[in-house]
């Protein structure tokens, strides 16, 4: 009994101490954020036609929709060409941000905004990948990713560096990026909640005519897509007052506290990432199980073939002459999709399988011409990548910066270094070297 509540206290310090996995989600937003600006930038001459006025899903055609699903969509509170462009340059912006990891809590919630506002306006324009991006840009809001490899992290450092030498560094962006993104999310939730139809029932002649619109905004507020504008709300506010408690409060318990909550929200968040990633391949696998051209070993030879799916015609007839290596690769696909998940308890074989699905992924981006698909799913893989390799990577990264370009700051003195973010390694498979 000692032993397991030893064992259990141990691994709830673990969890609330600090936030796992700082080096994968790091990854994790910046494949993400950059997958969905590369995706942005190649789309944006014809932005128009897939979420813009220009489209085949009408602007009617899309409000029928938002009544039946209650998707969330900024696009949809006005029909004007400039609010479509200014919505399409500040999605492209945030992803732009939040892969170099400025101001992320704020970055990730409008990356957010931007995934679902574009992707819920045209429904029927995307991949699988888009799906990955849809639920990745929610999942990342709740991730503290801005730990390492990040504009934020080097304002820390340098932050705790003046400490050191007695000098206080004030932050103006935080409070003037806080006011800002609260002025806009008042106006936007007063254009589209306080519309005309909730005029007419605020200024009803019935006595219960503001009882009534009280219970609609409530109601709004928890169903259908105010959900997301009650979440934006939550998120200004529990912003400010992370920032509020940081700089302001004397007493250190308070800050203790909103570290506790925000480990646990990014631990929690970075698990769902992790089942997500296996459920992917999982229902991938046993679906491709079921289907008889996965069972008699010729389905991969199809989609070489299709001209749709094939930009290097040249290339996918070479790699379909041989029958043995398209049965090879058909079997193996489904093997390792299946696999996957049952080999996280084994580091060695997870990371083996993983170079091989890393390496499946960038074959369909060149043989099948699916760039953003696979960028998208390396970026989910990555959560599992061994913290060790993702150190070297980024010390190769630093090498290869320090002799591209002069480095002009000063290095920090040693009592005002700030060690790396510790990992341990024996919780998550992603974590494991």
């Amino acid at each position: 009994m000692n032993r397991f509540s030893f064992a259990v206290s141990g691994a709830i310090a673990r969890i609330t101490e600090r936030a796992l996995g700082p080096y994968q989600t790091a990854v994790v937003r910046i494949g993400f954020a950059s997958t969905w600006l590369l995706f942005l930038l190649r789309e944006f001459p014809h932005r128009h036609e897939l979420y813009g006025p220009d489209g085949p899903w009408s602007w009617e055609l899309g409000q029928q929709l938002l009544g039946l699903n209650h998707a969330f969509t900024v696009l949809m509170w006005s029909d004007s060409r400039f609010w479509f462009e200014s919505v399409y340059l500040l999605a492209a912006l945030s992803a732009a941000l939040l892969m170099l990891g400025w101001r992320t809590r704020t970055m990730s919630v409008l990356f957010m905004v931007g995934v679902l506002s574009l992707q819920n306006r045209s429904v029927l324009v995307g991949d699988g990948g888009d799906n990955v991006l849809h639920l990745m840009s929610i999942y990342l809001v709740f991730t503290r990713c801005g730990r390492v490899w990040s504009l934020d992290a080097r304002r820390e450092r340098r932050r705790a560096a003046a400490h050191a030498r007695g000098e206080r560094v004030p932050d103006r962006a935080g409070p003037v990026l806080w006011g800002l993104s609260g002025l806009v999310l008042l106006a936007s939730t007063l254009a589209a909640k306080l519309g005309e139809d909730w005029l007419l029932k605020a200024t009803d002649s019935d006595e219960t005519g503001v009882a009534r619109l009280t219970w609609t905004f409530a109601e709004s507020a928890v169903n259908g897509p105010g959900m997301v504008p009650a979440l934006l709300w939550a998120a200004w506010a529990a912003q400010g007052l992370w920032w509020w408690v940081r700089r302001r409060a004397g007493n250190p318990q308070p800050r203790i506290l909103l570290d506790v909550v925000a480990n646990v929200l990014h631990n929690a968040a970075l698990l769902v990432i992790m089942v997500e990633a296996c459920l992917i391949y999982a229902t991938a696998g046993w679906y491709k199980i079921q289907g008889s051209r996965w069972q008699d070993g010729t389905a991969v030879y199809y989609p070489l073939h299709l001209d749709y799916f094939s930009p290097w015609p040249a290339l996918g007839d070479l790699l379909s002459a041989s029958g043995t290596l398209v049965m090879l690769v058909t079997y193996g696909t489904v093997l390792v999709q299946v696999a996957f998940p049952f080999t996280l308890l084994n580091r060695r074989v997870k990371n083996v399988l993983l170079a091989a699905m890393i390496t499946e992924h960038v074959v369909i981006a060149v043989v099948l011409g699916l760039p953003f698909f696979s960028l998208a799913m390396i970026a989910a893989d990555a959560v599992f990548l061994p913290t060790a390799f993702l150190r070297r990577l980024g010390a190769l990264v630093a090498r290869a910066r320090g002799r591209l370009l002069p480095r002009r700051e000063r290095s920090a003195p040693s009592g005002a270094r700030v060690p790396e973010p510790r990992e341990h390694t024996q919780h998550t498979g992603s974590a494991r070297t």
